[in-house]
């Protein structure tokens, strides 16, 4: 079965640091796409960053591109999202998610995520 467990969030001041853990277990990654997502109250899900599991090429939202960063350990099965310079408007959950488009066949699964609140 395909879990994917976040952790990491807390409640944060703004200009704080957050690093933010999906450890992926179940199937082998290799051909998926591992990507952040986050929801506030009231406002639909969005994408924040993305990363091949095989080759490391990541993906940024533009509104984080210089604070966040997102990576992985292969050795773990275990995908990062570095978060700083933290800003009120990133408060939201925080989702990990697993993609992968093989012609016709479709892999996507979510953790159930992780609570981020920044204050001001």
């Amino acid at each position: 079965q395909v879990q994917l467990v976040e952790s990491g969030g807390g409640l944060v001041q703004a200009g704080g640091s957050l690093r933010l853990s999906c450890a992926a277990s179940g199937r082998t990654f290799s051909n998926y796409a591992m990507s952040w997502f986050r929801q506030a109250p009231g406002k639909e899900r969005e994408f924040v960053a993305a990363i091949s599991w095989s080759t490391g090429l990541t993906y940024y939202e533009d509104s984080v591109k210089g604070r966040f960063t997102i990576s992985r350990d292969n050795a773990k099965n275990t995908v990062y999202l570095q978060i700083d310079s933290l800003k009120p408007d990133d408060t939201a959950v925080y989702y990990c998610n697993a993609k992968r488009v093989s012609g016709t066949l479709v892999d996507n699964y979510w953790g159930q995520g992780t609570q981020v609140t920044v204050s001001s």
